[in-house]
Formats: structure tokens, C-alpha cells, sequence
């Protein structure tokens, strides 16, 4: 049997397959060694960088919810200095692209984090985190605004001259005018979705589980929002896009490749068990030699509607 062509490539990155690791769910990569063959998936994305190491929030900040659960982790991260001193070396040996997302609480933030970044040939490309807000006009999320989102990703394309993906936030009104925003600002490509905002109450206290009182919802319970996000921007802008929110299995990554997805991340699934991007790969490539499908390419955006 011959095996399907699983290779996909995101604005130049070139992936073995369309399995990517999603920011904040697989630390650095290196501590997912023994827990699956890094050089078995498409792509790493790194936890968001910030210019200055950040402690995060207080706990409690993460919560089981049904369908899911609610994080307020507070982008706790090295910063980008460490992470190129001391994270990099070890990732430039393995053979699969290293992305890199990164996010700033102000404009110059953000341009200063892509220009460290741009020299470093270790990096594939970035991804830039447009759900934070912006702590010098009050506190404005700039993944929310179209104008402050088409600012941010114009800075850090001016930049670098990496491949730059910008995820996109699902606590908006229009998703596709973001996603036009961003694509006209320079935008390589696109991955959605970032978490939807939620809360979870203990009865009995009559407080908030989460310290921060609210945090992020991810897992099973927002991948229909997600693909049909997906569906709607796929529709909309040319962008390559990648797919997250709620793949516990290859069904699920298949179904955001359909939608118009030449790319998936996995990010829940991996709290459950440290492999599952690894399997996922591996059920995805099933599915096709299965069904006779010679390449994942001819199931991007197959949809029949």
C-alpha cells in the first residue's frame, strides 16, 4: 500500500505533516522528550514570549470544566532572551520547524520581541498572540480592534522577515473582519482559535475557581465555534490557515482540514496524554491510506456545502 503524502507547508514552512503542537500546551518541546518522537509531527509552537520573563497569574489557575477547561496561566514565560540562550540550542537538532509565538503588552513590545527573533536561524517562523491587552491605551485588547490588530501585525511584520502567523482571538463579533485586518496588515497566515472567555463558580465558597476569576475555555467543548471559524475565514481570505480548538483525535484534525485548515494544532489533548499530537499524526495518516487518499493537500477546504 502506498502511504499518503501527509506534507503541507504554512507560508514557506515546509511540515513532514499538518500536526502542530499549539502555544502554551507543550512547554518548550523539550519537555515533551520520552513522550513522543518530536520528529514525528509538523511543527513545535513555543509558550507566548514576552520581552522581560513573567511569572503569570496567582493560583489556582486552571480548572477541568465539561467539555474542557478554563485556564489563567497568565502567559508565564522565560522571556526571550532565556528562551534563545538556553531553549533554542537544544531545539536547532531536532528536525522539525521550531515557531515561535510571541506577545507583548504594548506596541513596542511586540516589534522588540520579533527583531530578537529574526536573527535566530533555529526560528522557522513566528506566531504573534493578538489576545492581550494593550496596557498603554487602556487595556484594549488589540485582537478585538481591527484597527489596533492591523497596528500590531504591521510593527512586527516591519520586523522580521520570518514567516509570521497571527492568531486570532474568538471573543469578537466578526472573526472574518479581523482576519481581513490582519491579512492586509501582512499577515503570512493565520491560526484560530485562541480560547473563549469563561468562569467557573464553587458553589459553596461563592467564589470564582480561578484566581484571576476568569481564564481561557479550551478542549472539546469550542471546537464547533472553532470550525465553524475556520469554515467562515477560509471562505474569506487567501491566508493558509491552522486549525485549533477541541482535536482530542484525527477525526477531529481531519474534520478542521475539511473546514479549509492546511494545518492543526493540538493543545488540550496533550494535558490528557503527553503523546497525543504523536497519535494524531499517526490516525490522520490512517484515515487517508484507509480511504485510498493519495495526499492530505486534496482535503483542504473539501468541504461539500
Amino acid at each position: 500500500m502506498t502511504r499518503p503524502d501527509m506534507s503541507v507547508e504554512i507560508a514557506g514552512i515546509k511540515m513532514r505533516n499538518p500536526v502542530m503542537t499549539a502555544s502554551g500546551t507543550f512547554g518548550y518541546g523539550a519537555e515533551f522528550v520520552g513522550y513522543l518522537d518530536l520528529e514525528s509531527i509538523g511543527a513545535m509552537v513555543s509558550k507566548g514570549l514576552s520581552l522581560k520573563p513573567k511569572a503569570g497569574n496567582p493560583t489556582p489557575r486552571i480548572v477541568e470544566t465539561p467539555g474542557g477547561m478554563l485556564n489563567a496561566i497568565g502567559l508565564q514565560n522565560v522571556g526571550v532572551d532565556a528562551f534563545i540562550n538556553q531553549k533554542l540550542p537544544y531545539l536547532k537538532d531536532v528536525d522539525t520547524p521550531v515557531i515561535v509565538n510571541l506577545y507583548g503588552n504594548t506596541l513596542e513590545e511586540y516589534g522588540e520581541v520579533a527583531a530578537r527573533l529574526d536573527g535566530q536561524p533555529g526560528v522557522a517562523g513566528i506566531e504573534v498572540n493578538i489576545s492581550c491587552p494593550n496596557v498603554m491605551q487602556g487595556g484594549i485588547v488589540f485582537g478585538t480592534d481591527p484597527q489596533a490588530a492591523q497596528e500590531v501585525v504591521r510593527l512586527v511584520r516591519n520586523n522580521t522577515s520570518k514567516p509570521m502567523i497571527v492568531k486570532l482571538s474568538p471573543n469578537v463579533t466578526d472573526v472574518v473582519l479581523m482576519a481581513k485586518a490582519c491579512a492586509d496588515a501582512g499577515a503570512d497566515a493565520l491560526s484560530l482559535i485562541n480560547t473563549l472567555t469563561g468562569m467557573a463558580i464553587d458553589l459553596d465558597k461563592r467564589r470564582p475557581v480561578l484566581a484571576n476569576v476568569t481564564g481561557g475555555l479550551s478542549g472539546p467543548a469550542i471546537k464547533p465555534v472553532a470550525l465553524r471559524m475556520v469554515w467562515q475565514v477560509a471562505k474569506a481570505v487567501k491566508l493558509p490557515l491552522i486549525g485549533i480548538g477541541g482535536i482530542m483525535n484525527a477525526r477531529d484534525a481531519l474534520e478542521f482540514i475539511l473546514a479549509g485548515a492546511t494545518a492543526i494544532q493540538v493543545g488540550t489533548a496533550s494535558f490528557l496524554d503527553p503523546g497525543a499530537a504523536q497519535q494524531i499524526a499517526r490516525g490522520m495518516e490512517a484515515y487517508l491510506a484507509e480511504k485510498g487518499i493519495p495526499s492530505i493537500a486534496s482535503m483542504i477546504g473539501a468541504l461539500e456545502v
